[in-house]
């Protein structure tokens, strides 16, 4: 898919054919009717993470009215990776560029009907970073468009506070990221730097960790562990000595991090090289947490005020006797009893969305007042 600059027009843009009231483009049909209905007005909201990409597109509701439940969502498009630290520069923008014209065609909306765009990204460390995505969005979206990046792991949040930005979030999925606001708008963050400084706690690291068990007991170097069996049974290899060379294949992050699965059900069967590499991440989750909680004070000077814990990620999804969510929580709170745990009721993709509805809603009403006293 070619990229546009700023005033030109995506393909399905202008490739729209009425025909009996629908319009087709590549074989696809979608009724006029949900066409921009006389300029209806949008938001897009995008989640990119190291496995996946999902960008929503969300009418934009008055901000004189309380958000709806459920919310509405016009449409929603999945493409791969967005992590440019993990694809590069330009696999990632081709996959972000992608999934936003995608949604925007499911929802018979252009470009010119958004009002604001929350682009929460993995890999967006520093304010460089900001910088970089900001002025490639600008070569895509008319200037009217708000625009906002962030980490995920603000998404995240925002999706167990439906878009208010106070309290802790702790993703655990390929990667790991804790990360906190105050109401005040501090924030800090702790972990998520990858693999190679030290994602421990995340499916990656897990998975690695298991990976290194296993040439350690084929060597004679660790204890025997049926990760052995485990691993290679779910590979299809047949030797320890293979597992190097489908590593090296395809070091890719999320191919290493799907053999999580294989650790939880040897730890389950009682595998004591399994079960501490679960203990072992379970302490370095909660680790993340505590620090975020002890630099910003979420939890007050007696350590028992409360403030939402919002945690988000496969490693976390409560689906297994070895339940390694229940049991960072049970770590957590016995330092910080206040903490209260969110299992977000809808993705972070629509966590990025409502983020661009309370930034367009903040800058709106900064503008009426800057108006009013100039």
């Amino acid at each position: 898919m070619k990229r546009y600059r700023n005033g030109e027009i995506w393909d399905f843009e202008h490739e729209r054919i009425a025909v009996g009231g629908a319009f087709i483009r590549e074989n696809s049909i979608y009724n006029v009717n949900k066409m921009s209905h006389s300029g209806r007005k949008v938001i897009l909201g995008i989640d990119g993470g190291t496995t996946s990409t999902v960008c929503v597109c969300m009418p934009l509701i008055p901000f004189t009215q309380p958000l709806p439940d459920p919310l509405p969502v016009l449409a929603r498009a999945v493409a791969g990776c967005s992590n440019h630290n993990s694809v590069g520069e330009s696999a990632a923008r081709d996959t972000l560029e992608q999934v936003m014209a995608d949604a925007l065609l499911k929802s018979a909306s252009t470009r010119s009907a958004v009002q604001a765009v929350c682009l929460s990204v993995s890999g967006v460390n520093h304010p460089i970073d900001q910088d970089r995505i900001l002025n490639w969005l600008r070569e895509i979206f008319p200037s009217h468009v708000r625009l906002f990046v962030q980490n995920d792991a603000v998404a995240a949040l925002a999706s167990g506070t439906m878009g208010k930005l106070h309290g802790c979030v702790l993703i655990a999925g390929t990667g790991t990221i804790a990360y906190g606001f105050t109401e005040d708008g501090r924030e800090a963050r702790a972990a998520g730097a990858g693999p190679i400084l030290g994602d421990w706690g995340s499916g990656y690291g897990i998975a690695a960790q298991a990976l290194t068990a296993v040439i350690r007991a084929h060597d004679g170097r660790g204890p025997q562990t049926s990760l052995t069996l485990g691993i290679l049974h779910k590979l299809n290899l047949s030797s320890p000595d293979e597992l190097i060379g489908w590593t090296y294949a395809d070091p890719s992050w999320a191919r290493i991090a799907a053999l999580v699965p294989v650790v939880v059900s040897s730890a389950e069967a009682g595998d004591l090289v399994a079960n501490k590499i679960l203990h072992d991440a379970v302490q370095e989750l909660a680790s993340s947490v505590k620090a975020v909680v002890q630099r910003l004070d979420l939890c007050g000077e007696d350590g028992k005020d409360y403030f939402p814990l919002v945690m988000v990620g496969g490693v976390l999804e409560a689906n297994r006797r070895w339940d390694i969510g229940n049991e960072v929580m049970n770590c957590i709170s016995n330092d910080f009893p206040g903490a209260l745990p969110i299992r977000p009721k809808v993705e972070p993709a629509v966590g990025a969305a409502l983020l661009a509805w309370h930034f367009l809603m903040r800058e709106c009403h900064e503008e009426r007042l800057a108006s009013y006293y100039s």
